[in-house]
């Protein structure tokens, strides 16, 4: 009697923005790997999202164990984004001054 081989699909979605999330929901590979790397478990990590089945934290760790590089590349072109986003912020809304100038906001000044 043949086998049936059975497959699945990681619960990964890539949005138009690239940004990957597991599940379905809004929970970012970049959270959930980076919860996994510091130490906490699969279940642990559902305690952490509510919003994750253990089956797809499961199934999201399995494959970026088995993609380390790829996930690695896509996690540092995700930090070099943040930190594109963070400095063309600044840029815009400088930082140095910000609290006098919302006390000088608060008061009405």
């Amino acid at each position: 009697m043949p086998h049936a081989v059975l497959t699945e699909t990681v619960p990964l979605t890539f949005g138009d923005d690239g940004v990957a999330t597991v599940g379905g929901t809004r929970v970012t590979l970049d959270s959930l790997y980076g919860a996994f790397s510091e130490g906490l478990s699969a279940e642990e990590i559902v305690l952490q999202y509510p919003a994750l089945s253990l089956a797809d934290v499961y199934a999201v760790l399995g494959y970026c164990l088995h993609h380390s590089v790829d996930v690695e590349a896509y996690l540092e072109r995700r930090g070099r984004q943040g930190d594109d986003v963070r400095r063309e912020n600044e840029r815009r809304f400088p930082p140095a001054g910000i609290r006098e100038r919302l006390l000088a906001r608060r008061s009405g000044s």
